[in-house]
């Protein structure tokens, strides 16, 4: 710190997230001993169902568990509700130095670490109060490729957020990899095949997160594999670089990772014909689509574990209601410039799939043969408004006049295999 500059009167926060509780309880308590002050909250989401949430608090010498009961259970109204009132709470008990927030394994720190920023507590919001210093995800290694290659419902394991959540467990698993500063390792794989196999997916999905094991540090050390250039909870701008780091291109394990890029728009029902193969053999699926019957808004398409999701991402910056260049961020408009098209400006296609059983060229082939032929490419968009649209109803999310994430989340229609 130089002279000049003055300290940060806000407390730290460290996220804490993974799905399975031993080992984030674990780690939870090496940050909460390695020094004093250091409050540590837990919510646990089991009972959500019937509206019923147990908060434990640990500070110093005080242990204390309150069972919350919310008019609708879902994540939305835990953090609305109890998380962030507490969080400013805690920031300003002249006792705490430091928080974790020890996430119940159902939740994903990307919308928390946006309520944080966002949300308005009183007529400011939590960040005023609180530091995001880092998340940090524990990834179970005995269990971590079955959970993001299988196809098992948050349901099936009795991790669901809300009683409507339809989310897979490989969802959450890779949102919450995607999202960490830092991989704390827990356990061991069954065996060396299922642990390269593993690695070869973190390596696609989170090249830059730094890895560390939990059976060998504490909680200083594990603070100081932190990157330099971390995200520290910044959320991802949803018209950004796909790719964080440096991801390897060839096929190792049988895991590869394809980078889908076209500059015109799917036709609807065929690219809707198209999503099964982002669904079987595919570990996980992100991008930017440009539908040509709603040629105004960037769709957003996430897939992992037989389930699907698919969102607006907003207008693009070529679109009448589109956002102006100095109101979004420098990286989007050095993307928009590097591809723009004189008549169709920044949409374009840009999807990242990283494939296990399915070859990059099946994807490939798939995804191109959803766009427009060139014969419809010249009807033009009076044209392209009038086709069929399997995309034109949405889903709505509980609380949607509460929402508490990124804006993917506005409208999002999530999935099974099964039901496609």
């Amino acid at each position: 710190m130089t002279p000049d500059q003055t300290p940060d009167p806000r407390v730290p926060l460290l996220l804490v997230s993974g799905l399975t509780a031993s080992p984030n309880a674990e780690l939870a308590e090496l940050l909460r001993m390695a020094g004093p002050g250091t409050a540590v909250v837990h919510h646990d989401l089991r009972e959500i169902h019937s509206g019923v949430v147990r908060r434990r608090l640990r500070l110093e010498q005080r242990d204390q568990l309150t069972v919350l009961e919310l008019a609708h259970g879902c994540v939305s109204c835990t953090l609305r509700e109890d998380l962030l009132p507490l969080l400013r709470h805690l920031a300003r008990m002249p006792q705490v130095r430091r928080i974790v927030v020890r996430l119940d394994e159902a939740m994903e720190p990307e919308p928390v670490s946006w309520a944080i920023r966002n949300v308005l507590v009183g007529d400011h919001p939590v960040i005023d109060d609180v530091d995001l210093r880092t998340v940090l995800t524990v990834v179970d290694c005995a269990t971590f490729l079955a959970d993001v290659t299988g196809d098992d419902a948050l349901a099936e394991r009795n991790l669901q957020a809300s009683p409507e959540d339809e989310r897979t467990v490989a969802q959450v698993a890779l949102s919450q990899v995607e999202f960490a500063d830092v991989l704390v390792l827990a356990g061991a794989a069954t065996d060396a095949w299922t642990a390269a196999k593993a690695s070869a997916i973190l390596d696609r999905v989170a090249p830059s997160v730094s890895r560390v094991e939990l059976s060998r540090i504490d909680g200083h050390s594990v603070l100081d594999a932190v990157p330099p250039d971390a995200r520290r909870g910044e959320v991802t701008d949803m018209h950004g670089a796909l790719l964080r780091g440096q991801p390897p291109v060839h096929v190792d394990c049988g895991i590869g990772l394809v980078t889908f890029t076209a500059q015109r728009p799917f036709h609807p029902e065929r690219l809707h014909d198209a999503l099964d193969v982002l669904l079987d053999g595919v570990v996980r699926t992100r991008g930017r689509a440009w539908v040509a019957s709603q040629p105004d808004v960037a769709f957003w398409i996430e897939s992992a574990g037989g389930g699907l999701g698919i969102g607006h991402a907003g207008p693009w910056l070529a679109a009448p209601d589109g956002p102006a260049w100095t109101d979004v961020s420098p990286e989007r408009r050095t993307l928009a410039s590097l591809r723009w098209h004189p008549v169709h400006g920044d949409r374009a296609q840009e999807l990242v799939v990283v494939t296990d059983q399915t070859t990059p060229d099946e994807i490939d082939a798939a995804l191109r043969g959803a766009l427009l032929t060139e014969e419809e490419l010249a009807a033009g968009p009076g044209v392209w408004q009038n086709y069929p649209d399997p995309f034109g109803d949405w889903h709505e999310e509980p609380c949607e006049d509460t929402e508490t994430g990124p804006a993917r989340h506005d409208a999002t229609a999530a999935n099974r295999k099964e039901d496609q």
